[in-house]
């Protein structure tokens, strides 16, 4: 399945990020040994301890939401976090970058799905952020482009039409505050289930876990 993964996004330049929360390190090795070394992972201290114990040329992302007592375990390490949803949390990501003396690449989150879910920004909430004066003070965070996840359901009509509505939000935050900036290219969207939905609508990185690792062992 891998193979024919990556032969699929390859079509379109789009990043192949492995989901491996909860997977052992056995698995993730198994991708390694392919060649693979962009991994996904949504919990601080598990992401922390497969950091330790596997190959430091693994590209680490961060995808899930992101506690900011949690943000200085992924500091010295982290490649990418995808799910930037505060100005809170990204002046504590600046804070404990410096202290690592690293700029974070960092996307902004946005609520895009029908579903009720917590986190997430809207795009008043974004430029809120961008405009503040505490962002332009921020030199140790780069904001990258932007994430979301669309809604969980059978229904590809509503999936492409959130997914659409997540590339017209890079488009717009592009155009108003990073034309200049080559670093704004990113578009976070597609998992296992909906993944070549979100590559016809223009992401350049998926995150899928299912499909490569199996399903969850969640007990």
């Amino acid at each position: 399945m891998y193979e024919e993964i990556k032969k699929q996004l390859a079509s379109t330049n789009t990043k192949l990020v492995a989901v491996s929360k909860t997977k052992p390190t056995e698995e993730i090795l198994k991708l390694y040994q392919k060649g693979h070394r962009v991994f996904g992972e949504n919990k601080a201290q598990e992401l922390t301890e497969k950091y330790e114990t596997l190959p430091k040329d693994i590209e680490w992302h961060f995808i899930g939401h992101l506690q900011r007592n949690k943000v200085k375990y992924l500091a010295p390490f982290i490649a990418m976090l995808h799910a930037i949803d505060s100005l809170r949390l990204l002046k504590e990501v600046n804070k404990q970058a410096k202290k690592n003396d690293r700029i974070i690449p960092c996307l902004l989150q946005f609520h895009i799905a029908e579903e009720e879910t917590k986190y997430g920004l809207d795009l008043t909430e974004a430029k809120e952020i961008l405009e503040s004066e505490a962002f332009q003070k921020m030199k140790n965070v780069q904001i990258c482009g932007v994430m979301g996840m669309a809604t969980y359901t059978d229904d590809e009509q509503q999936v492409k039409k959130e997914f659409d509505q997540l590339g017209k939000i890079f488009a717009g935050l592009k155009a108003e505050y990073f034309s200049d900036n080559p670093a704004f290219k990113e578009i976070s969207m597609g998992m296992s289930g909906d993944y070549p939905i979100a590559q016809k609508a223009g992401s350049t990185m998926v995150r899928i876990g299912t499909l490569l690792f199996g399903e969850r062992n969640y007990s």
